[in-house]
């Protein structure tokens, strides 16, 4: 009883050339059979793994008369047999010999056998059932062409499934690569995907698989399914979350970063936000995001998931709590723009309505990180630009303290800069920033005008745009309401012969006439631009918009009509 089987032995040793044969497979699985019957200790696991061992010879038997060498997934299944057969046959030797070292790892091997040739039993099932040994033994299904029929493309599918369940490894990496292909290529591929049962289950069940390229591989195809609407809720219904967050503390740099886009994906809906939070994901992108040793392609869509989450008022505490401010502060002065960008969407995320972190990213050191990538001096993108000034705006417009911090870091000079030198894009996100801080306290305005806003104002004045032209004009309107920044604004005699030049032309509509009417208005508060005005030239046109009942044409020509110039006027102003 304790001897090794001599026939058993040499089996084992025929079977270890990579050709190996049905029959040899038949061979393995009849002689541990017999060698298994006079096992005495656990003899309930030895009868269902013996159990399993004739289903799975009955099923080899039946296909004995295929040539395996010619069929690479049939090869692949008769090689994986005769690898457990080989894990068995030791478990059977040891306890033959008594050998073992403990009875509940025993208990817990034979387990775990009974459950491989279960699997193989299945797979082989799949096989025949998926028609692969009818089909003259195609080693692979060709891709159908770009206009093929659905019912080729599934067939194809259908293949790349089977090749995933029980292919070897090497097979089904290069059906996961063949899957991907063809889901980026036509989205049509990506609802077959979904329709054809368990190749959604596969491929969440291999985000958990050991072989590292074969979770790469899996990610990518899940990634692109990820970014449709339409099937979100498949993914999620097959328990995708968990596996997506566990590939986020694997040791795969590519592999996580397919998993921080899908979940980015997924997230977009927030009712997904807790499925994330239950496990452990917050905890998990956090430690991406703070990492030093994280790549720009990784935090970025980390950034965009706990962008997403923080909607969730008892998440956005958890990630305060974590130091996720401070963390996304030190992100914001990154050199990538995907990062700077996603951190800079983050912060204003977390902050918005609140002021209790609006406090703690201005205590951080926000708003200088903000201002550093707003700096023209500073090499940054237009579209981190676009996104610090929107993100300014958010944190500091309403309050007059930030305002005053921002204007000691230099923002004033910064946006005066992007008004006259930004490309169009940050030039009219400059004028709308400056719009509404012009718009804000007396000592906003005053150091507006100081640092020359108005005579940029007044280039925009007679802009293609009506909403330009509008913000120009409101926001000079603003500015000149201050006594100190009219005088600034007609020591310069260009100003002021702007603004009648512009009022007498004839395409400027009411609108616009309006708001020059009203900056006029306001200057002639000033001795020298009550002057400037009436000895210009366009009194006869501010007279005829007085007539046509212009508003505030009337009270602009009665400002004008000072003892001076009474005279030149006439009587019927004062009726």
């Amino acid at each position: 009883m304790g001897q090794e089987n001599p026939k058993q032995h040499q089996i084992f040793q025929e079977s270890s050339p990579p050709k190996r044969s049905l029959r040899q497979a038949i061979e393995v699985i009849s002689s541990l059979i017999s060698y298994s019957l006079p096992i005495k200790v656990f003899a309930v696991k030895w009868q269902l793994i013996r159990n399993k061992l004739e289903e799975l010879n009955s099923s080899l038997i039946a296909i004995e008369d295929c040539d395996s060498s010619q069929n690479p997934i049939l090869s692949g299944m008769v090689s994986a047999v005769l690898a457990s057969a080989s894990d068995c046959y030791d478990l059977a030797r040891r306890c033959v010999d008594l050998s073992y070292s403990g009875k509940l790892l025993m208990q817990s091997d034979l387990d775990v056998m009974v459950a491989k040739f279960d699997r193989h039993v299945k797979n082989l099932s799949g096989i025949c059932t998926a028609g692969i040994l009818s089909q003259g033994f195609a080693i692979v299904v060709s891709r159908p062409g770009v206009n093929a029929c659905k019912d080729d493309m599934r067939f194809y599918v259908r293949d790349l499934l089977t090749r995933m369940k029980i292919g070897d490894l090497e097979m089904k990496r290069q059906a996961l690569v063949n899957l991907y292909d063809v889901v980026v290529e036509d989205e049509k591929y990506v609802k077959i995907i979904v329709e054809v049962g368990d190749l959604v289950n596969i491929l969440v069940s291999l985000l958990d698989s050991m072989e590292m390229e074969l979770q790469q591989d899996a990610v990518k195809v899940v990634a692109v399914i990820s970014g449709f609407d339409s099937y979100k809720s498949i993914l999620i219904g097959a328990g995708i979350i968990g596996p997506l967050i566990r590939v986020l503390e694997s040791r795969s740099e590519i592999s996580k970063e397919g998993a921080a886009r899908s979940l980015q994906k997924l997230t977009q809906n927030s009712d997904n936000a807790w499925s994330v939070s239950a496990y452990g994901g917050v905890t998990a992108l956090l430690k991406i995001c703070a990492s030093v040793d994280s790549t720009a392609e990784l935090i970025s869509p980390a950034c965009g998931v706990l962008r997403n989450l923080v909607g969730v008022d008892e998440i956005k505490r958890f990630m305060i709590e974590e130091g996720a401010v401070s963390t996304f502060i030190k992100l914001a002065r990154s050199k990538d723009e995907g990062v700077q960008i996603s951190s800079i969407e983050f912060l204003q995320n977390i902050a918005s309505g609140d002021e209790s972190v609006r406090q703690s990213v201005v205590k951080e050191g926000g708003i200088r990180a903000l201002v550093r990538v707003f700096d023209p001096k500073i090499a940054c993108s237009s579209k981190s630009r676009e996104m610090a000034l929107r993100a300014i705006e958010n944190l500091c417009f309403s309050s007059a303290s930030y305002i005053s911090v921002l204007m000691s870091y230099g923002f004033m000079d910064q946006l005066l800069f992007f008004l006259r030198n930004g490309d169009v894009l940050v030039q009219e996100l400059a004028l709308k920033a400056a719009f509404r801080l012009s718009g804000t306290s007396e000592e906003t305005k005053k150091a507006m005008g100081d640092a020359g806003f108005m005579s940029e104002f007044v280039k925009f004045l007679d802009a293609k745009s009506f909403e330009v032209r509008e913000m120009a004009a409101v926001a000079l309107n603003s500015l000149v309401s201050v006594p100190k920044n009219r005088k600034i604004f007609v020591q310069d005699d260009r100003n002021v012969g702007f603004l009648l030049q512009l009022l007498d032309q004839e395409e400027t509509n009411s609108g616009s006439k309006k708001f020059l009417i009203s900056i006029l208005l306001s200057l002639t508060s000033c001795n020298s631009g009550r002057k400037k005005i009436a000895n210009s030239g366009y009194l006869k046109n501010i007279e005829k918009l007085a007539e046509a009942e212009v508003s505030d044409a009337k009270r602009l020509v009665r400002k004008l009509s000072t003892n001076r110039f009474r005279s030149m006027l006439n009587g019927i102003w004062h009726s």
